[in-house]
């Protein structure tokens, strides 16, 4: 039988305080101009509009929107130029029974 704690059944969630909300809303009129911008960025730009706030309070709501900076993701995975690639040799078989190759 499965059964849950009590504070996760007797949870209320807290409503977004207004000054959360007129900073979501205004990371996100700079996302639209700025779709490059971080949260360092934004932070800098919010702050010149005469909003004193640090960076961590400016990632919050940003991780809340689902907003990411764009930039290039490091490449992980590239192939080598002197390792060989073999051929999949059993792209034209059709495999009927157990230990068949």
């Amino acid at each position: 039988m499965w059964t849950s704690s009590r504070a996760s059944v007797y949870y209320v969630s807290k409503a977004v305080p207004e000054t959360d909300l007129a900073l979501m809303r205004r990371s996100d009129e700079l996302r639209l101009s700025y779709p490059f911008a971080g949260n360092r960025m934004l932070c800098n730009m919010v702050r010149q509009a005469g909003i004193e706030i640090s960076r961590k309070h400016v990632t919050t709501p940003m991780r809340r929107l689902g907003l990411e900076a764009l930039h290039h993701k490091p490449v992980t995975s590239p192939r080598h130029p002197t390792h060989t690639v073999f051929t999949y040799l059993l792209r034209d078989l059709s495999i009927d029974c157990a230990n068949q190759v």
